[in-house]
C-alpha cells in the first residue's frame, strides 16, 4: 500500500518472557523508585495535588513557550489533560481543529511531569510513538515541529540508510521525543522489538486515523485491529486515538478495542461556519466543464480539485492547464518523489489547484485553501467531510462544490462490486487454509500464508482478502495473526562486523558469523536453518541483526514477507464445516458490498434532501449545529430552499451483442462474477492473468446494472 493513500490497502505475539527475564521498565506504571515504598502514602498525596491543580499549567506553558498559541481550542484541553492523567482517551474532532496537539504536548509534558512528581527515569523520558498512515502528515508534521525545536522523526520508506541509523541513535541516546511511523512499519520484526525496550518506555501512543479499526468505519483496515494488541505488547503507557470522522457507532468500536471510557471521549461538531457548502447535479459529465471552468474564474485561491481515478486526474489538470488555469495532478499511482515535490509546491502556493485522487490532502496543513472541489461523488459522507475540512482553516470565507451526475455513480459501483469474491473463489481459498500443514513453532501451532499468493490464486483482492483472515480470526476464533517473518536475511559489512561479531560471545552472535555466507559484498543468512540446527529464538537472533543495523555495523536487507497465525482451536476440515463458513463469510461480504452502494447513497441524499446541508453533516456524526439551530443559512440548500434534483437518467437496453462478445472473449465460464467484471470493466487479479483488462470487451457494458449483467451474460 502506498502510504499517501488513506483508502487503498500483524502484529507482534512474542512471548516475552522467553526473551528477557523481566521488561519493567524504570518509572513505569509498574516498576517502583529505589527507595520509595516506605513513603508509598506521600507519594500518592504529591502525584493528585500535581494532577488536579499544575497539568492544565503545564499544558498550557508549552502551548505558548513551544507552539506560539494563546489559548487551546474547543476540546483540547481537556483531552490533554485526561491524558496527563494516564487515561485512554479517544479524540473526535473535524479536520483542522488540531487532533495533533492532543499528542505533541502530552509528549513534551511528560518529563515535567516526572520532575514534579519525582519520579527518576535512569533511561530517559521516554517517547510517543504515532501511527499514521501517511507520509505526508509525518513529513509536514516532523517538519513543523523541529523548526520549533522539538526532537521529533518519522521513520518511514523515503529515509536513506544514514538518516535511520541516526534516529536509531537518537532513540537509543533519549533525545526524540517523538516518533512517527506508519502501520506497515508494524509489520516489521526488528521494529516491534525495538519499541518493547526504547529507553525509558513508550509513554504514549497515538493513533490517527482510528477510525479504520472499525468494520462499520467507512476505510475500515483489519490491520488496525492488531494495533491494540501491539500497544499491550510494547507496553505503552497510554493510548490516543484521533479521527475527524467518528459515527457513533465507530467510537464505541474504538473505545472497546483500546479501552476507553465515555468520560474520555472529547469530541467537536464538524460545523465550520465559514465554510460555503454548495452543489449542482448535471446530466452527464461533460455537462460538469463549463461549471467547473466558470467557479475557478469567480473563486481564486488554492483549490483542491477530488477526482476518483487516477487517469481522471492527469486528464482533468491538462484541461485545465488548457483553459488557462495554474493546475497539475498527484495520484498514488507516482513516484513519492514526484508527489513530495507537488505537495511541496502546494504548501507554498507555488501551484494554485492541484488534481487529486484521495492520496492528497491527509495531513496537510495549509491555512488557506480557498476551494475544495468535488469533481465526483464522494464514496462516502465521512470522506466527504473530511475533504471540505481542509478548506479554511484560517476562518476566511471558503468555497466547497460538489458536482454530480449519474455517471458518478457507475465508478462508485465499479468500486464496490470488485471486492465480493464468487463462492467458488472463497470456497477453493477456505479449503487451502484449513487443510494446511500446520508448523510447530515457539509461539505453538503455526500456520504460514502469502497473502500474494492466495490472491492470485483464488482471484480475491488485497483488501477483502485481509478482511477475510481477520474474521476467520475475530468471529470464529479460528487463527490469530501473529508477527510476520521474513524469509530472506542478507546484510552488508560496514566496516566492523567481523570484529564485533568474533568479540559478541552470546550464543546468537556465533550462530550469525557461522551461518552468514559470503557472496559478493553481501552476507546471506538461512535463519530457519540457522534455529534449526541451534534451538535459538528467532526473536533474539533478529533483535540483535537489527542493533546490529541500528548501530551501523551492518547494513540489512529484509525480503519475502511471511504472514503467520497461530492456530486457536482445530481448524474445520470436513467439506460440511468449510460450507457453513463459505456461506456465512460470503453472506456478510454481500452485505458489505450492499453497504459499500448504500454509504455513495447518503451523499447524494445529503444533497438532495430537502434539508441544510451543514446540519446533515453534523447529524451524520451524532451532533447538530450551535446553539440548536436547524440551518446554517449559507448552504445551497439553505440560500435557494430548493433541494439539488438529479436529472432523470433514462434505461439502457441489454446490449445483446456486447453479451456476445464477452463471451466470445472469456474462456473461463465457472463464475458469473467474472464475466459480469469482464463487462463493467473491473479489474482482479485473475482478470489481469489473463489480460482480459487490455481487451475491447472489458468495460464494454459499464452503462448496464451490475446484477442484470450477472444474470443476463452468465445465463
Amino acid at each position: 500500500m502506498d502510504e499517501y493513500d488513506s483508502g487503498d490497502d500483524l502484529f507482534a505475539d512474542v512471548n516475552t518472557d522467553a526473551l528477557v527475564h523481566s521488561n519493567k521498565r524504570p518509572g513505569s506504571t509498574d516498576a517502583k523508585c529505589s527507595g520509595e515504598e516506605a513513603n508509598s502514602s506521600k507519594r500518592v498525596k504529591i502525584e493528585h495535588a500535581i494532577n488536579d491543580a499544575n497539568l492544565a499549567a503545564i499544558a498550557r506553558k508549552i502551548l505558548r513557550d513551544r507552539f506560539g498559541l494563546d489559548a487551546f481550542r474547543h476540546e483540547q484541553e481537556k483531552a490533554i489533560q485526561s491524558i496527563l492523567r494516564g487515561q485512554n482517551t479517544l479524540v473526535i474532532f473535524p479536520t483542522g481543529a488540531g487532533k495533533s496537539l492532543c499528542y505533541q504536548i502530552p509528549a513534551l509534558a511528560f518529563e515535567h511531569i516526572d520532575e514534579d512528581n519525582l519520579i527518576m527515569r535512569p533511561e530517559g523520558p521516554g517517547i510517543t510513538l504515532v501511527v499514521s498512515p501517511l507520509i505526508a502528515l509525518m513529513k509536514d508534521q516532523t517538519d513543523a515541529l523541529k523548526r520549533r525545536g522539538i526532537p521529533a522523526e518519522c521513520s518511514d520508506s523515503t529515509k536513506t540508510y544514514e538518516q535511520q541509523q541516526q534516529i536509531s541513535g537518537d532513540i537509543r541516546a533519549g533525545r526524540l521525543r517523538l516518533l512517527y511511523c506508519s502501520p506497515e512499519k508494524l509489520n516489521n520484526e526488528g521494529f516491534v522489538e525495538s519499541m518493547k525496550y526504547v529507553p525509558g518506555g513508550v509513554r504514549l501512543l497515538a493513533i490517527d486515523e482510528a477510525h479504520c479499526i472499525s468494520e462499520w468505519g467507512h476505510s475500515f483496515r483489519p490491520d488496525y485491529l492488531m494495533v491494540a494488541r501491539f500497544a499491550e505488547e510494547i507496553k505503552a503507557e497510554k493510548v490516543i486515538c484521533l479521527t475527524a470522522t467518528a459515527t457513533p457507532r465507530v467510537a464505541d468500536d474504538v473505545c472497546k478495542a483500546f479501552k476507553v471510557d465515555e468520560s474520555n471521549v472529547f469530541r467537536t461538531s464538524p460545523y465550520r461556519p465559514n465554510l460555503l457548502l454548495e452543489a449542482q447535479a448535471t446530466k452527464t459529465k461533460q455537462d460538469k466543464y463549463p461549471l467547473l471552468f466558470k467557479f475557478l474564474e469567480e473563486n481564486p485561491g488554492s483549490t483542491l480539485v477530488y477526482v476518483t481515478l487516477q487517469k481522471q486526474a492527469e486528464a482533468l489538470a491538462q484541461d485545465l492547464k488548457e483553459q488557462g488555469f495554474d493546475a497539475t495532478h498527484f495520484h498514488a499511482g507516482m513516484k513519492v518523489a514526484e508527489k513530495m515535490a507537488i505537495q511541496d509546491r502546494f504548501m507554498s502556493s507555488k501551484v494554485r489547484i492541484v488534481v487529486a485522487t484521495i492520496a492528497f490532502g491527509m495531513g496537510i496543513d495549509k491555512s488557506d485553501i480557498r476551494n475544495i472541489v468535488h469533481w465526483d461523488l464522494s464514496s462516502t459522507v465521512e470522506e466527504y467531510s473530511q475533504q471540505i475540512g481542509r478548506a479554511g482553516r484560517d476562518g476566511l470565507p471558503s468555497h466547497c462544490m460538489l458536482y454530480m451526475c449519474h455517471e458518478d455513480f457507475y465508478i462508485r459501483e465499479n468500486f464496490a462490486r470488485g471486492d465480493l469474491p464468487s463462492r467458488q473463489s472463497l470456497r477453493g481459498l477456505l479449503r487451502d487454509i484449513f487443510r494446511r500443514k500446520v508448523i510447530s513453532a515457539a509461539e505453538g501451532n503455526i500456520l504460514k500464508l502469502s497473502h500474494y499468493g492466495l490472491s492470485d490464486t483464488y482471484d480475491i483482492r488485497a483488501a477483502p482478502l485481509t478482511i477475510i483472515l481477520a474474521t476467520l480470526e475475530l468471529r470464529y476464533g479460528l487463527m490469530r495473526a501473529i508477527a510476520p517473518e521474513y524469509s530472506k536475511y542478507e546484510f552488508e559489512d560496514m566496516g566492523g562486523y567481523s570484529t564485533v561479531a568474533r568479540r559478541d560471545r552470546s550464543r546468537e552472535a556465533q550462530a550469525i558469523f557461522k551461518h552468514a555466507n559470503k557472496i559478493n559484498k553481501w552476507y546471506r543468512v538461512d535463519v530457519i536453518a540457522m534455529l534449526a540446527e541451534t534451538g535459538l529464538l528467532r526473536a533474539d537472533v533478529i533483535r540483535l541483526l537489527h542493533k546490529w543495523n541500528d548501530t551501523g555495523i551492518i547494513l540489512l536487507k529484509t525480503a519475502g514477507v511471511e504472514h503467520r497465525y497461530r492456530i486457536l482451536r482445530p481448524l474445520p476440515r470436513t467439506d460440511a464445516q468449510i460450507e457453513r463458513i463459505v456461506e456465512s463469510l460470503h453472506a456478510d461480504m454481500e452485505a458489505r458490498e450492499e453497504d459499500a452502494l448504500a454509504r455513495t447513497q447518503h451523499v447524494a441524499h445529503l444533497i438532495t434532501a430537502s434539508k441544510c446541508y451543514s446540519l446533515a453533516l453534523a447529524e451524520h456524526f451524532g451532533m447538530g449545529l450551535p446553539d440548536g439551530k436547524r440551518a446554517c443559512g449559507h448552504c445551497t440548500y439553505c440560500l435557494t430552499k430548493q433541494p439539488v434534483v438529479l436529472p432523470p437518467n433514462p434505461p439502457v437496453a441489454v446490449d445483446l451483442a456486447g453479451i456476445k462478445n464477452v463471451l466470445q472473449s472469456c474462456r473461463v465460464r465457472d463464475d458469473p462474477r467474472f464475466l459480469a467484471r469482464v463487462a463493467f470493466g473491473i479489474k482482479s487479479p485473475r482478470i489481469i492473468q489473463l489480460k482480459l483488462d487490455k481487451y475491447p470487451v472489458f468495460g464494454s457494458l459499464a452503462d448496464h446494472e451490475f446484477k442484470v449483467r450477472i444474470h443476463v451474460v452468465y445465463h
